[in-house]
């Protein structure tokens, strides 16, 4: 017999939310599940997705948009989703970018989308030094920016109050569970902690012996999942030398 693969690689893609709850809960020895041990299930998912936003950055949420700048206006707003305000932060398509959840780096981007475009980078400042600065409508070309996140929506206010574009990089919520049908808005080298974490989870709700070895299988899950994202890049150690006061 011929060594025949399927010559696919969608499954995380095609792995729907009634299947990672069904394999959650055959993890703690429950299976048949429906009605309300779905709705608790998906509700805990999400619980879950919370949960890893909590702890840190995941690279697969981190994209580039922009801001098309208004002179005198330093204050723009990404909205939580569109029933909430229209966003005046862009995605790089130029479409109102809603679910933003921080924005981690910007720069001040000048002649953008000519051959000439040139990006100076900004310095994020906490809400302190921000406060500390004298005249926070003074304007001219930014050097800094802050971030406020709020339940609904977060803002970036710049420093000085610009005239042209800032660019940046910014992360977003993952999405919820949603239908049943849906798959879930994580990268494939996700699913077994996913899996993991869900059925750990339900166990608490349903099967507390089971919790201890769960949650250890869900941490070691997730150890390995957060070693896995993002991508690599070169390392450089120098050497420090040290000449002690004689």
């Amino acid at each position: 017999m011929a060594n025949t693969t399927s010559g696919t690689s969608t499954f995380g893609k095609t792995f729907a939310i009634d299947d990672i709850i069904e394999e959650a809960y055959e993890r703690i020895g429950i299976r048949g599940v429906a009605g309300y041990q779905l709705k608790t299930a998906r509700r805990s998912l999400n619980i879950l997705f919370q949960e890893w936003a909590n702890r840190g950055i995941h690279l697969w949420e981190i994209a580039d948009g922009y801001l098309t700048l208004v002179a005198g206006t330093n204050e723009y707003i990404g909205y939580r989703s569109s029933g909430d305000g229209t966003s005046t932060l862009l995605n790089s398509a130029g479409a109102a970018l809603y679910g933003t959840d921080d924005i981690f780096e910007a720069s001040y981007r000048s002649s953008a989308g000519t051959t000439s475009q040139s990006d100076s980078p900004l310095t994020k400042i906490s809400r302190s030094t921000y406060s500390a600065l004298s005249n926070k409508l003074a304007q001219g070309q930014p050097s800094q920016y802050w971030v406020q996140r709020f339940i609904d929506r977060v803002t970036i206010t710049l420093y000085t109050t610009p005239s042209a574009r800032i660019q940046f990089y910014y992360m977003s919520r993952i999405e919820d569970a949603g239908s049943y049908t849906n798959a879930a808005d994580v990268p494939y080298f996700y699913i077994p902690c996913m899996c993991a974490g869900l059925a750990y989870y339900l166990s608490l709700k349903y099967s507390p012996e089971r919790t201890q070895n769960l949650k250890l299988l869900y941490e070691d899950e997730l150890l390995r999942a957060e070693a896995a994202d993002g991508s690599s890049n070169s390392t450089y150690i120098t050497p420090k030398s040290y000449y002690p006061s004689i």
